[in-house]
């Protein structure tokens, strides 16, 4: 079975990493160039699994549509808190 972590953010010279719904660090500097947040990334072979984050993405999109759907938009221009 292959074990698949998602890139959440970069910290400095840190990935932060879901692996199976916990956050594991790597030194960004054992991972491949290029890497993006979002990106899922094979642990075995350390190459990112593009399929899989295109299948990741889409389902981030669909989640946000649905969640903003029927909403009125924000305010625009300035405004305090």
């Amino acid at each position: 079975m292959t074990t698949r972590a998602t890139l959440d953010r970069i910290e400095d010279d840190l990935a932060v990493l879901v692996v199976e719904g916990r956050e594991v660090t790597r030194p960004l500097s054992e991972l491949p160039a290029g890497l993006r947040e979002g990106d899922v990334l094979d642990l075995d072979t350390l190459k990112v699994d593009r399929e899989a984050t295109e299948a990741l993405r889409e389902e981030v999109r669909r989640a946000r549509e649905q969640a903003t759907r029927g909403k009125k938009p924000p305010p625009a221009g300035s405004f305090d808190l």
